[in-house]
Order: structure tokens, then C-alpha cells, then sequence
């Protein structure tokens, strides 16, 4: 997902920091790949106790809120930090409004209709969506292997997807992958654009900034179309699995990645996360008992391999 400029730039981080960082951005990219692998789980159990996306994506933004606003208090409080520029905030909250929000809404949507499986690896597509939107908007080159890795990343998600709909008669599974595709989009254009951001104020502020800015939209959301009695209608596992989805698979490792990308760079962090669809089908297949094949395996393969090619660009 790497254009040329933003290789010099992780090359140049990766040059600046010390063993001991690199060894902690490494960690905190395996631990935060972790629990984001664990996101797509608890949404279906969420599901299958009742609710449904919008519900869902309510619970989980605004339970995380709180923390988010006192981590951003925090930090202001600080001393040495430089005032925030009206810029900087504008261009956080609207990148959290596609990061964080439209993205989250259109990949719970998408859940929906498909398996954790076949959401993960459709999602995983999205460096392959940067190499792209780098091209359109920022004048990148796309070389042939750029084109092979595009083209196998989407090869593999066929591959599932045609044994999705051999396997399953519950939900629309084309539906399905268009919404989760349009999530992928969506934090196409938030990775591609939140770097320059977070340089100026860090990635701390900037995931803050960005996930306040989400929650907002968040709540219009739920406002406009979500009756104020669902909330209490829901059952209390629907709050636990929010809680869960709001600090484990959202707070901890939003911070986590954000800081993995500043020390260790984009590229490397984007490698060590092609291990997330792994940990999402071991998980489905045996937390969900979702059904899977070698076809499966094999399209998971084909995608993951197709990632890694467009990362090492």
C-alpha cells in the first residue's frame, strides 16, 4: 500500500530509532493486530444476541468515548504541548468521520450478511485500495507488481466468496462484500491521509481527535434512525460485548497501531497485521463454529500473499 514517498519516510524512521523502539513498535503491531482480529467475533455474538449494526456501533463509540476524552485532556494538560492548530482538528475529525465511523458502520452492515471470515479478508484488501488512491490522488506510480499483488488480494476474496455462497443461504452475500469493500474504501482514504496529521500533533491526539470526531457522527446516526428505546431493550450481553468491542478491540489497539506506525513505519506495521485474517478464521471457526474449507484457506492465502507484495512496494 507503500507509495515511493512514504517508503523514504519509514526508512528514515526506521534509520532514527533504536533497537529497543523497534523492538516495542513490533509488539505493540502483534498485540494490537491481535485484538483487532478479535473485533469481527464479538460483533456476530452481538448479533446473535439481538442486535443489529447501528446498535452495535452505538454501544461500542460511546463507551469508548470517555476514555478518548481524557486521554486528549490529558495530553493537553502537558506543558510542552504546542497549541492545536483549527486545521489539524478539522482534518482529524473528518479523517475519524471515514476511519472511524463510515468505515465501522458500513463493515458492521456488511457482517450482517457474510461471515467474520470472508468480512476480515475483504476488509484486508485495503492497501491494495491505497496503492490506487495514492496513484489517482497523490501522482504514485503503480508498477506490474503493484497490478499482481491488486489483482491476487481480489482473486482470494473470490475464491472465499464463492464458497461462502456454496455454504450458507442466510444473508446476502454480495450485499455483503460491496458494503464491506466500501468500508475498506473508506479507511483507504483515512490511512492515506492521517500521517501528515499525525506528525504535526502525534498519534496520540490524532486517534483522540479522530474517535471523538466518529463518536459524533456516530450519534447523529443512531438519532436519526434508531428508536432512544432500543438502548434499553437491548440485552446487558449486548452492553458486555459492547464494552468489550470498546476497550479491547477498539481503544487498545487503535492507540497501539497509530504508535506502531510512528515507530517502525507504515510498511512494516501493514506486514506484521497480514496476520489478522489468520487469527479472525481460527477464531471464527472455532468461537463461531462458522463452516470453512480448503478453499477457504486457499483464498485466505492467495489475498494475505497479495497484501504483502503491495506493502513491500
Amino acid at each position: 500500500m507503500r507509495s515511493s514517498n512514504a517508503g523514504v519516510v519509514d526508512r528514515k524512521l526506521e534509520g532514527l530509532a533504536s533497537p529497543a523502539d523497534r523492538t516495542w513498535g513490533v509488539t505493540l503491531a502483534i498485540v494490537g493486530t491481535f485484538l483487532f482480529a478479535l473485533k469481527s467475533i464479538f460483533i456476530k455474538l452481538a448479533f446473535a444476541a439481538g442486535a443489529n449494526a447501528t446498535l452495535v456501533l452505538a454501544i461500542r463509540m460511546t463507551l469508548a468515548l470517555p476514555f478518548y476524552v481524557g486521554v486528549l485532556w490529558y495530553l493537553r494538560r502537558r506543558e510542552d504541548r504546542k497549541p492545536l492548530q483549527r486545521e489539524h482538528v478539522i482534518r482529524a475529525t473528518t479523517l475519524g468521520f471515514l476511519g472511524y465511523y463510515l468505515a465501522s458502520y458500513l463493515d458492521l452492515a456488511g457482517l450482517e450478511q457474510i461471515s467474520a471470515q470472508l468480512e476480515r479478508l475483504t476488509l484486508f484488501t485495503y492497501p491494495a485500495m491505497v496503492a490506487v488512491l495514492a496513484w489517482l490522488f497523490l501522482g504514485e506510480q503503480i508498477n506490474r507488481k503493484i497490478v499482481l499483488a491488486i489483482a491476487l488480494s481480489y482473486f482470494g476474496v473470490l475464491l472465499m466468496y464463492g464458497q461462502e455462497r456454496a455454504f450458507t443461504s442466510v444473508g446476502d452475500t454480495s450485499l455483503g462484500v460491496m458494503l464491506v469493500i466500501g468500508s475498506a474504501l473508506s479507511y483507504s482514504f483515512y490511512i492515506l491521509f492521517a500521517k501528515p496529521v499525525m506528525k504535526h500533533i502525534g498519534s496520540q491526539q490524532f486517534t483522540s481527535l479522530a474517535m471523538i470526531g466518529s463518536t459524533f457522527f456516530v450519534g447523529v446516526h443512531f438519532a436519526a434512525t434508531q428508536p432512544l428505546t432500543s438502548l434499553v431493550e437491548a440485552k446487558p450481553i449486548v452492553y458486555v460485548y459492547g464494552l468489550i468491542l470498546a476497550f479491547v478491540c477498539t481503544v487498545i489497539p487503535s492507540f497501539m497501531i497509530n504508535e506502531a506506525i510512528m515507530r517502525i513505519g507504515a510498511t512494516r506495521t501493514t506486514v506484521i497485521g497480514s496476520v489478522g485474517p489468520v487469527l479472525t478464521m481460527m477464531l471464527a471457526i472455532f468461537v463461531l463454529s462458522e463452516p470453512s474449507s480448503l478453499q477457504h484457506f486457499l483464498g485466505m492465502a492467495v489475498a494475505i500473499y497479495g497484501v504483502s507484495l503491495v506493502a513491500r512496494k
